[in-house]
């Protein structure tokens, strides 16, 4: 139930004061936070890979193959809510650099699984490695709360502005040969490791 209904709801903080519902200038801050705070930490990941050779859909993806293991395009798509086709072009060059490999998919002959190689494991290790130690050093002053609500946070906004796009720019979901689905999501973290191939968008 979200805020709005609870402040409705007769709900409050447990003294019988209802939980107000935020105003239209607060909702809308959140927008307008979320756009400029999406190119910052792009420019901020593509500054960190500099010189590496990885672009950051390029990390999101060794990233996504990394936390949930083998999918096949179309999962990583639909996980990275991504068109298929730019994850098609990071998986063919992943796998010409020798970061992921293409295996027989036993649920769909049609689509080969993708998996990361020992070197591709290697590199996103190192980039969750170096990440973490920088956000350890500047988020030092945050308690671990504050992250856990904001983490939270995140995921509530983003299930809302999924329900508002109404999926539009997720691929139809593919079913094996029997029927099923992958309904899994994947969460990508960060970026920044030192391969010596160059990656392209």
């Amino acid at each position: 139930m979200s805020t709005i209904e609870r402040a409705g709801d007769g709900e409050g903080d447990g003294e019988g004061v209802p939980t107000p519902a935020p105003d239209e200038d607060l909702l809308y801050g959140v927008i307008r936070r979320l756009w400029p705070l999406h190119r910052t930490v792009v420019r901020a990941v593509e500054r960190e890979l500099s010189g590496t050779g990885l672009t950051a859909g390029e990390h999101a993806l060794l990233d996504a193959l990394h936390a949930e293991g083998p999918r096949t395009v179309p999962q990583l798509a639909r996980a990275m809510e991504l068109d298929r086709q730019p994850v098609q072009r990071w998986v063919n060059h992943a796998v010409e650099l020798g970061l992921a490999v293409t295996a027989p998919n036993p649920a769909h002959r049609r689509s080969s699984l993708i998996q990361l190689t020992a070197e591709g494991a290697e590199a996103i290790r190192g980039i969750q490695k170096a990440e973490t130690a920088q956000l350890r050093q500047r988020l030092a002053d945050l308690p671990a709360e504050d992250l856990r609500t904001a983490l939270n946070v995140l995921d509530r906004l983003g299930a809302e502005f999924r329900h508002l796009g109404n999926g539009s720019h997720v691929p139809p979901e593919e079913t094996d040969s029997h029927g099923n689905t992958d309904a899994s999501r994947i969460k990508p973290s960060s970026p920044h490791p030192t391969h010596k191939g160059r990656l392209r968008e």
